[in-house]
């Protein structure tokens, strides 16, 4: 590929060439740069890697002639340090995954504004063989859970593990029940969602239905409706795994869940600490065993609370 220099944005701009034409954008980049194709898509989620001076997703393919611009470079790599400062609730370890009840507030691994602190730290204390399995920025790390959403969570421990789990969630074969209180009555006790989502073009770091997004399903059904004020208790259960995809589906169909303020559900008639979502069931076929591996979360004191309130 050909870098014809500083870029009108000011970063750097390169010609494809015909050897790349119709290659996805992030693979090509990587190509040019040297720099791993998952730094390249985080680029890519950013905005900070146009083609012809527009943003595009990260399997955008490319044809020859195109400039693309890069606006940024990625972070340096910083391999997490372990933190036994970071409490971690384990509720199963082996020698291949560990499965933890994640509370709300803590994040899963370090971002934009969370360097560390995250739960990557604290399991890198506790097992700090991990350090080796999978993305080293996010060892272990193979589905994540929103800051603000409580609930189970399963890490690999070895590379078999990893692969195996990773493999698992593209069959759609783990599955991941949530319990979410939401807004306003649904018209039927049990549906899916089937709406893709994608980065939310006015503010990008909010996800929205989108025509041009990844494929997303969301199954629900009512376990409980309340009167005052009008709300519901569902069960959700994920077919797919797409960044705050529960929060945005239900916000989607007109039902978005109670506190949460990023996709309309904080509201006066009643104000949890933080969005009621949490995930409650977590089950997976073991790595190294092949046995149904099952396992559930009540809900947190804070949560529950707010049920109790509803129901006198």
């Amino acid at each position: 590929m050909t870098s014809t220099g500083p870029s009108d944005a000011g970063g750097e701009a390169i010609v494809v060439p015909a050897a790349l034409d119709g290659e996805r954008v992030d693979r090509a980049v990587a190509f040019a740069t040297g720099w791993t194709r998952a730094a390249v898509q985080e680029l890519v989620d950013a905005g900070a890697v146009l083609v012809d001076g527009r943003p595009v997703s990260k399997s955008h393919r490319l044809r020859q002639g195109n400039v693309i611009e890069l606006l940024a470079e990625p972070e340096p790599d910083a391999r997490p340090a372990p933190d036994a400062g970071v409490a971690v609730d384990v509720r199963f370890a082996d020698d291949d995954v560990i499965v933890v009840a994640k509370p709300a507030g803590l994040v899963v691994h370090a971002g934009a504004g969370h360097p560390d602190g995250t739960l990557v730290n604290g399991l890198l204390a506790r097992y700090p063989d991990i350090a080796a399995v999978g993305d080293p920025a996010r060892p272990g790390i193979v589905h994540r859970l929103d800051r603000d959403t409580s609930g189970l969570l399963v890490v690999a421990r070895s590379g078999r593990a990893y692969d195996s789990l990773v493999a698992q969630l593209a069959a759609r074969t783990v599955e991941r029940r949530y319990v979410a209180l939401v807004w306003g009555a649904l018209s039927s006790p049990r549906g899916l969602i089937d709406a893709p989502i994608g980065r939310a073009e006015s503010r990008r770091t909010r996800m929205a239905v989108r025509d041009a997004g990844k494929p997303a399903r969301t199954a629900y059904a009512v376990l409980r409706a309340y009167d005052r004020p009008v709300c519901s208790l569902l069960e959700c259960r994920l077919e797919t795994g797409r960044t705050h995809q529960i929060r945005v589906h239900l916000a989607a169909i007109g039902h978005p869940v109670v506190g949460d303020a990023t996709y309309g559900g904080a509201r006066d008639q009643l104000r949890p600490a933080r969005p009621f979502l949490h995930a409650t069931a977590l089950a997976f076929d073991h790595p190294a065993t092949g046995e149904r591996m099952v396992f559930e979360d009540p809900l947190p004191a804070e949560l529950q609370a707010v049920l109790d309130a509803l129901g006198r």
